[in-house]
């Protein structure tokens, strides 16, 4: 049976790619799970997923993502880059948003350790730090109250825990120091190219404390990636972060048994082990 996530995203993908002239005879589905990215030439096209049951209308995400890595990319540090021409967007196709990226060769198959992650990630931070644009202020804390109000129904009779949960966590979170962040700095983001480590996925970026960032590649890659990484962190704030890591982890587990279903027997079992 046709997968109608997948289905909606590649038909978006390549309607705005034959308004632009693109490759779309030979074009190729790279990923169809949060994000759908569909390769056309010398262009990615990439496209909402599952990520449609986290945000129905994504497209303050996307442009954010476009904007933070174009202003990364100016500053000369390596991150998957926005296409100029054409337009990056994001572009709307069968009322979904598209938005368009250089294709990157890179090495699939390449792990990248701590050090060259941490580092990696301290450089895209340090440009970050000037980036004038607006950006949200709450973050994950936003997301999942957002989330609970709107789509509660769909966290399996969790949504009520998960609303108090993230307003006891969102009271530890310090008032600062805060800066433009990458939002989910996993290892899994990080890609080897010919030319070293480039970041991608700017969507979830917000203005928050660094330990956000700091706990993700931290819980996803190691402690050692932690301690790689070229300055402190708060550890009462880390371990906050960490936390509402987990949280949001469990929230984004039971929305996608809504595309999954057979996922749901492990998305009950991590949010009862979460709440325990």
């Amino acid at each position: 049976m046709t997968d109608p996530y997948r289905a909606a995203a590649v038909s978006s993908a390549l309607a705005v790619g034959r308004r632009f002239g693109l490759a779309t005879g030979s074009a190729e589905v790279l990923h169809e799970r949060s994000n759908v990215l569909v390769r056309m030439g010398p262009v990615v096209a990439r496209v909402p997923g599952t990520t449609r049951l986290l945000r129905p209308d994504a497209s303050a995400w996307l442009e954010r993502d476009v904007a933070l890595s174009a202003y990364v990319t100016e500053r000369g540090v390596r991150v998957v880059s926005p296409t100029a021409d054409p337009p990056a967007g994001p572009h709307f196709a069968d009322g979904l948003p598209v938005t368009l990226w250089h294709w990157t060769p890179h090495d699939p198959d390449h792990r990248h350790g701590p050090d060259e992650s941490a580092r990696s990630l301290a450089r895209v931070h340090a440009a970050l730090r000037g980036y004038p644009g607006e950006l949200p202020s709450r973050g994950p804390v936003g997301e999942l109250l957002d989330t609970v109000a709107r789509s509660g129904s769909l966290l399996d009779g969790f949504a009520d825990r998960i609303r108090a949960e993230t307003e006891r966590l969102a009271a530890l979170l310090p008032p600062g120091p805060v800066q433009a962040l990458h939002g989910d700095a996993h290892p899994g983001n990080l890609i080897e190219t010919a030319d070293g480590p480039c970041w991608l996925d700017f969507e979830d970026t917000w203005r928050g404390p660094l330990e956000w960032d700091l706990a993700i590649l931290a819980r996803q890659g190691g402690p050692e990636f932690l301690a790689a990484y070229p300055a402190e962190a708060d550890e009462a704030v880390l371990a906050t972060c960490t936390q509402l890591r987990s949280l949001f982890a469990v929230t984004w587990r039971l929305l996608i048994a809504q595309r999954f279903p057979h996922r749901l027997g492990e998305a009950r079992a991590a949010a009862a082990e979460y709440f325990s």
